[in-house]
């Protein structure tokens, strides 16, 4: 993979309870447009979402959001964003986000977020897609799933056959460099899922 270009990120769509959560967002959009690297997420303009992509935009960067007809309304589509699709549905939503990034972050988040982060990871374990995966670790946000994720190791539901790897960061001034340093040595044909597969798993 030549570099990271673009970097998906996954978020909630709400502030959550620790300040540190929507702080980390909007430093992490500052960062990418600092490295140059554009923005792909869900395109909605409050919570986390509004925050990183806020970040991104105002220190130049570019932002890309995907969001379903559906939530226009309820997310507060982005309308500073310099590409905003609109899709028919989910589905669309992330197999578009999916095409169109080079990597994916996980933030803190809900349901959403936690879906989105482990349909990735399974693409991933099925040999579907090379693509790093990072899960930011915000005020130890996550530690409950990476602590599931290693029970399930332990208890052989993740077989060793069939492990993925997913990259932590507690600190999002550490997320590029580890993406980076993942994608360098995955071979160009790996980058990218044909969309025919995408649509039937």
């Amino acid at each position: 993979m030549n570099g990271i270009k673009t970097v998906c990120v996954y978020c909630g769509s709400g502030p959550g309870t620790d300040p540190q959560f929507i702080q980390a967002a909007s430093t992490f959009g500052k960062i990418l447009a600092e490295e140059g690297i554009g923005l792909v997420y869900g395109g909605g303009s409050i919570g986390l979402m509004g925050a990183v992509a806020n970040g991104v935009l105002d220190h130049g960067g570019k932002v890309t959001g995907i969001i379903p007809d559906f939530l226009t309304t309820r997310e507060h589509a982005l309308v500073r964003a310099q590409e905003m699709i609109v899709t028919k549905d989910m589905h669309e939503r992330k197999q578009l986000m999916f095409e169109r990034s080079d990597a994916f972050v996980a933030l803190p988040g809900g349901v959403g977020t936690l879906e989105e982060l482990v349909e990735q990871m399974t693409w991933a374990q099925l040999g579907r897609h090379s693509k790093p995966i990072l899960v930011a670790n915000i005020a130890r946000f996550w530690n409950p799933l990476l602590a599931l994720i290693s029970h399930m190791r332990h208890t052989h539901f993740i077989r060793p056959n069939l492990s993925v790897d997913v990259l932590t960061a507690d600190r999002v001034e550490d997320i590029v460099p580890k993406l980076r340093k993942a994608a360098k040595d995955i071979p160009a044909i790996e980058k990218t899922m044909v969309s025919p597969v995408a649509e039937k798993l």
